[in-house]
C-alpha cells in the first residue's frame, strides 16, 4: 500500500470554529478584547490609578508595591468576567520560545472554603524556579532561584481560562535569564541616546521609541503526513527526501490563490490575533510550496517582539483545529526556499517624526542623513555582531542560498541614498542637502495612475537594507526570537550615537559651530563606514571574495560566529549602554554553544535511527525481490538471454549494495563522532566538534538515502515523500 493511501489526509473539520466570529461583527468590535489594554483599564481602574499606571508605562517609571495593588484587583475584575480560574507570567527564556506556570485564583478563607484572590505582590513578582532553563552557569543546582516580574509595558492578555502577565525574568543575583530585560534594556538606552541626538535639531524631543514589524514566513503540512515523518516530529525539518519533480520552480505558488483550507486556517488564526491584540494585517502564499508569510502593523519594538512570540503558540493551536501542523523550522525542506522573519526596524520621536524619513528643510534632512549614517557606522563596526545575533544551527541552513541573505552582514541603500551620501561626503557645508521623500514614475498609459517610488528600491540579497523609512534586517530566522537580533542592534545604535555626541560636542570645544561639527563628523564616518555599503548581488561568488578584503566578517562556523558576543569592543559596548554584563554574555555564550551542540546531536541521533531501523531494512527487503527476480530469470531464460535481462537488475543491486554499505558505514562513524565529542567537557569545543565532525554526515548519510529513494519500490518506501507533504489536497 502506498505511502499516501496509507497515511490518509484527514480533511478540515466542517466543525464551527471556536474563533468563529458573526458577518456582522467588524473587526473593531473585538479587537483586543481579550488584552487589559488601555479601554479595560478605564473600565477596570480608578481615574487615579488609570492616569497612575498609563503615566507610568509611558515614562518607564517604577511602579509601588501599594499601588500594584490597585492595579491587580481590577486585573482580577476583568479577567474573573471573562471566566478566568489562573494566572500565570509569562516569560521568554533562553530557548526561543516561552514559558509559563499556572497559579489559580483561590486563597483558603479560614473557614473551609475558597476565595478569589490576586493581589499586588503576585502581580509584581513571582518566583518560578524554572531552574531547568538554560542559564550559561549563572544559576546552580543549589542557587537556583529565578524571579520573574511584571512589565507593565506589555498588557496583561487572555488565552482559555489563563491570564498571562507579560513578564522579565532574572536570576537571584540579578542577571538576565531571557531574551526581554535586556531587550527592554536596549530600547531604554537608545532613546537616551537617540534623544541626546535629536536634540541638535529639535529641543522638544522628549523620547524616542523603537518600532519593529515582524513579517513571519511559516509552512504548513497535513497533521497525519507529519506524524508519519519522525524526523519532522522530533526536528522540525526532513533529515532526508528526494526533491519532489515539481517543486517551486514555475513560481506558481508565490502570490498566487491561497488554498480553501489554509484560508479557513488563516481566517480563525486572525481572529485570534485579533482578540489578542495583535494588529496582523498581510497574509499571502510565499515562494516555496505549503509556504506562506503573515505580517502585522509596526508596534513598539518590546510589544512586537511579545506579539511575536504569543503568534507562534496562536498558530500551533489554531493549525491543530485544521489538522495542520505549522513548521517553523528556517529549512524544513531540502531544494526549496526556507523561511526568515524580517525584521523591519525604525525609530520615531514623540513629536510625531520618523528618524529615517527625509524633511522638507536642510535642517530635517541632515537630521535625517545623521540617523541613518550612525545606523550604517553601528552596523559596520558591529556586523560580526549582527551575524552572531541571528546564527544558529537552523538558520544556517537557510542563509547562502538563493533565497536568503548570504552569511555576510552588509547593507543596501540604494542608488540616491549611496549618491547622496558620496555628495555629502564631497561636498561642503554651503551645500544643500536635498532628499526627495517621493518621486513620480508616469507609465504613460492612460488609465493607469502615476506612482509614487520611495527614495529607495529593494535588493532581496541584503542582510540589512534601507527600505524608504526603516531599515529591515533580513537575516533572522522564522523560529527565533526577534529579542536576539533587536537587542544586538538597538544596543550597537545607542552605542554609536553616544559616539557621535562625544565627537561633535569636541569639535565643538574647538571652536566649531553645531551645524559645521556635525557635518565634519558624518562625513568622516561616511567614507570610514563604507565596506559595509554594497548594493550589488549578495549571492554572488565574488562578493564573498570583495566581503573578505573589505575586512567584514565571514565566518561560516556558527559556533565560532558567536564569538562575535566575547570580543573585547562588544562587551565595552554593552557594558557602556547597560544592556549586558560581561557576566551576562559569557553566560549567553555557554547556552548558544550548547543549543547549538543538542540540536545536531538531536538530528544526527534521528538520521541514525531512520537509517538503520527504517530506510535499511525496506531497501534490504526490495533487494532481496531483485534478487528473487534475476533468480527466477535465471531459471527460466537460456544462459545467453540471462546475461542481458538480467543486466539492469544486476547493476541495480549493485548500486543498492554501495548505498547500504555506505549508510551503515557512515551511521557508524557518526556516532563515533558523537562519542567523541560527547567527551569534551567545556562547551565552545564541543560546539565546534559537533560542527566540524557530526554536522558533515547529516548530509554525507542524506544524499546516499536520497538516491535510495528513487530505486526502491514506491510501494514499499516508509516514509511520506516530498511531493505528498509539500502539497495540499
Amino acid at each position: 500500500m502506498s505511502t499516501s493511501r496509507f497515511y490518509a489526509v484527514e480533511k478540515a473539520s466542517n466543525r464551527k470554529a471556536v474563533w468563529a466570529v458573526t458577518p456582522s461583527q467588524k473587526v473593531s468590535d473585538y479587537y483586543g478584547e481579550h488584552v487589559f489594554n488601555r479601554r479595560a483599564m478605564k473600565k477596570y481602574l480608578s481615574k487615579e490609578t488609570y492616569e497612575t499606571l498609563t503615566q507610568a508605562i509611558d515614562t518607564g517609571t517604577p511602579i509601588g508595591r501599594e499601588f500594584a495593588n490597585h492595579v491587580a484587583a481590577g486585573m482580577r475584575m476583568w479577567a474573573l468576567e471573562k471566566g478566568v480560574t489562573h494566572y500565570t507570567h509569562w516569560f521568554q527564556p533562553l530557548t526561543d520560545g516561552t514559558a509559563e506556570k499556572h497559579d489559580a485564583f483561590v486563597e483558603l478563607d479560614g473557614n473551609g472554603g475558597m476565595i478569589e484572590e490576586f493581589s499586588g505582590k503576585l502581580l509584581v513578582q513571582q518566583e518560578p524556579d524554572a531552574s531547568s532553563f538554560p542559564s550559561g552557569g549563572l544559576r546552580n543546582t543549589f542557587e537556583a532561584r529565578g524571579y520573574s516580574a511584571w512589565d507593565p509595558s506589555s498588557p496583561a492578555f487572555i488565552v482559555d481560562d489563563t491570564l498571562c502577565i507579560p513578564t522579565v525574568f532574572i536570576a537571584y543575583t540579578g542577571e538576565a535569564l531571557d531574551y526581554k530585560t535586556p531587550l527592554i534594556r536596549s530600547t531604554e538606552a537608545l532613546n537616551k541616546a537617540a534623544r541626546e541626538v535629536c536634540h541638535y535639531f529639535n529641543e522638544d524631543v522628549k523620547k524616542v521609541i523603537t518600532y519593529l514589524g515582524w513579517e513571519q514566513e511559516y509552512f504548513l503540512v497535513d497533521e497525519d503526513l507529519y506524524s508519519a515523518r519522525p524526523d519532522l516530529s522530533l526536528t522540525e525539518r526532513t533529515l532526508l527526501g528526494h526533491e519532489s519533480a515539481k517543486n517551486q520552480q514555475l513560481d506558481d505558488h508565490y502570490f498566487g490563490s491561497i488554498p480553501t483550507r489554509v484560508q479557513e486556517f488563516m481566517k480563525d488564526l486572525e481572529v485570534e490575533c485579533y482578540r489578542l491584540g495583535i494588529p496582523v494585517k498581510t497574509r499571502h502564499n510565499e515562494a516555496a510550496p505549503n509556504q506562506f508569510e503573515l505580517a502585522p502593523i509596526y508596534e513598539e519594538c518590546n510589544l512586537a517582539n511579545d506579539h511575536n512570540q504569543l503568534l507562534l503558540s496562536v498558530m500551533k493551536r489554531v493549525a491543530r483545529h485544521h489538522n495542520f501542523r505549522v513548521l517553523l523550522h528556517e529549512k524544513p525542506f531540502m531544494g526549496i526556499n526556507g523561511s526568515g522573519k524580517h525584521c523591519n526596524w525604525s525609530m520615531g520621536t514623540d513629536t510625531g517624526i520618523n528618524l529615517f524619513s527625509p524633511g522638507k528643510n536642510r535642517e530635517d534632512n541632515l537630521r535625517f542623513i545623521t540617523f541613518v549614517v550612525n545606523t550604517i557606522m553601528a552596523v559596520y563596526k558591529f556586523n560580526a555582531l549582527l551575524k552572531g545575533s541571528i546564527a544558529s544551527a537552523t538558520n544556517v541552513h537557510r542563509l547562502g542560498a538563493n533565497e536568503a541573505p548570504p552569511a555576510i552582514i552588509s547593507s543596501f541603500l540604494g542608488r540616491e541614498i549611496t549618491e547622496i551620501l558620496d555628495k555629502f561626503e564631497n561636498s561642503s557645508i554651503e551645500d544643500a542637502i536635498e532628499v526627495d521623500e517621493k518621486k513620480r514614475l508616469h507609465l504613460g498609459i492612460g488609465q493607469i495612475p502615476e506612482l509614487l517610488l520611495d527614495n529607495t528600491d529593494r535588493n532581496r540579497t541584503s542582510p540589512f537594507a534601507f527600505t524608504g523609512n526603516r531599515f529591515e534586517f533580513r537575516a533572522p530566522g522564522a523560529l527565533a526570537n526577534c529579542g536576539s537580533p533587536m537587542l544586538a542592534l538597538n544596543s550597537a545604535v545607542a552605542y554609536q550615537l553616544q559616539q557621535f555626541v562625544k565627537d561633535v560636542e569636541a569639535l565643538k570645544r574647538g571652536g566649531k559651530s553645531k551645524e559645521v561639527a556635525i557635518f565634519e563628523v558624518l562625513k568622516s564616518y561616511i567614507k570610514t563606514s563604507k565596506p559595509i555599503r554594497f548594493d550589488g548581488n549578495g549571492y554572488s561568488e565574488e562578493w564573498k571574495i570583495e566581503a573578505q578584503s573589505r575586512g567584514l566578517d565571514c565566518e561560516n562556523s556558527v559556533p565560532l560566529q558567536y564569538d562575535a558576543y566575547l570580543k573585547p569592543e562588544v562587551i565595552q559596548m554593552f557594558e557602556a549602554t547597560e544592556v549586558l554584563k560581561k557576566k551576562e554574555l559569557e553566560a549567553r555564550n555557554e547556552v548558544k554553544w550548547e543549543v547549538y551542540t543538542k540540536k545536531v546531536q538531536i538530528e544526527a541521533r534521528v538520521l541514525g535511527d531512520l537509517s538503520l531501523n527504517h530506510i535499511i531494512p525496506v531497501v534490504i527487503r526490495y533487494q532481496s525481490v531483485l534478487l528473487d527476480n534475476i533468480s527466477k530469470l535465471k531459471e527460466t531464460f537460456s544462459a545467453e538471454e540471462y546475461e542481458t535481462l538480467s543486466a539492469e537488475p544486476r547493476r541495480l543491486i549493485h548500486k543498492i549494495a554501495g548505498h547500504i554499505n555506505a549508510v551503515t558505514r557512515m551511521v557508524d562513524e557518526m556516532i563515533e563522532a558523537r562519542k567523541k565529542a560527547n567527551r569534551i567537557a567545556e562547551m565552545r569545543e564541543k560546539a565546534i566538534a559537533y560542527h566540524d565532525e557530526v554536522a558533515p554526515y547529516l548530509d554525507e548519510i542524506r544524499q546516499h538515502i536520497d538516491e535510495l529513494e528513487l530505486m526502491v519500490d514506491n510501494q514499499m518506501w516508509p516514509l511520506p515523500k516530498y511531493r505528498e507533504l509539500l502539497f495540499m489536497r
